[in-house]
């Protein structure tokens, strides 16, 4: 059996990330002037690989890009930042992802995507990177690759005995054979009502939502809840509030990635799964305080002097 070497592996996704802040929201049809624009690496899964990296955990990551311009952007981030980038798989079939987020004058966003080459990362590819997977103490995945794909790194991440993440972002129905192989799930409130067949604003109890992701086989349900902080129901039933940081909001965009990168590396470390949490909601509050995802993704030495101011 190989062993454990703290390393945190994410089968995950790269997408560049184009951004304009706005005064507010467009309606259909509208055309509204914007500033402050932005465009850079970003993804989900290669976010969190370099947030884990920030935080000084070994870090790698598993993904799949285009041969164009915006893939050119990957390799040179992942060998300054640290992220172990050998399973970085280059096609010709799809474009890099590429999103396009727009930010209002309160820090709030939307975003649209194509996924492109995230698209085509396999079970396949899963499977050639296992020896990876073997090595690592905890497994992340996050959903803008195919949910096949998912479940193949979950699965490995059973097999051999390290902690399997699902950051469960764009949310979707999932099958119950995923769900089973997840230690914790990590959905935001909107994402706990999708994940259970709800529209995005219906009025929910958060703990009987959470409890229902538990029915189907999740072992720990962490419910991100913006400036609240996060609430954690543990697998033996218990329930855990954790309160967020009042800090001074510019782009809450980043604030996901930098939370399930934080918990992540604390587990890598060893850290109990509460611990964990409070750490990510540190991360994920430091976040929001600057403009972009990569460039608002927190040193160790910044979360901690949050934590306990």
């Amino acid at each position: 059996m190989v062993e454990h070497t703290g390393r945190v592996t994410v089968v995950g996704s790269f997408a560049v990330g184009i951004t304009l802040r706005a005064v507010r929201f467009p309606v259909a049809g509208e055309t509204l002037p914007g500033r402050d624009f932005d465009m850079g690496p970003g993804g989900k899964g290669s976010n969190q690989a370099i947030g884990i990296a920030r935080l000084g955990v070994p870090s790698a990551l598993l993904v799949k890009i285009g041969q164009d311009q915006l893939g050119q952007m990957a390799a040179p981030l992942y060998a300054e930042e640290g992220v172990d980038a050998s399973h970085l798989i280059s096609s010709a079939e799809r474009n890099t992802g590429v999103g396009l987020i727009v930010l209002n004058q309160a820090g709030e966003n939307f975003i649209v995507l194509d996924m492109g080459a995230n698209e085509l990362l396999s079970p396949a590819d899963v499977a050639a990177a296992e020896d990876l997977i073997a090595g690592s103490r905890v497994v992340m995945t996050v959903l803008e690759i195919p949910i096949q794909t998912a479940l193949a790194g979950m699965r490995l991440a059973r097999k051999h005995g390290a902690i399997s993440i699902l950051n469960p972002a764009p949310a979707q129905s999932l099958p119950d054979e995923l769900l089973a192989e997840v230690d914790v799930i990590t959905p935001n409130q909107t994402e706990l009502r999708l994940l259970n067949g709800l529209a995005p604003d219906a009025p929910i109890d958060r703990v009987q939502m959470a409890q229902a992701l538990q029915a189907r086989g999740v072992r720990n349900v962490v419910l991100t809840r913006g400036a609240q902080g996060a609430m954690l129901l543990a697998e033996d039933g218990s329930v855990h509030e954790v309160p967020g940081y009042t800090v001074d909001v510019v782009d809450t965009t980043g604030a996901g990635d930098a939370f399930n990168a934080a918990l992540g590396a604390a587990l890598a470390e060893g850290k109990p799964l509460l611990e964990a949490v409070q750490f990510a909601v540190a991360a994920g509050a430091l976040a929001c305080t600057k403009l972009g995802v990569v460039p608002a993704l927190a040193r160790r030495s910044d979360i901690e002097a949050l934590m306990s101011a």
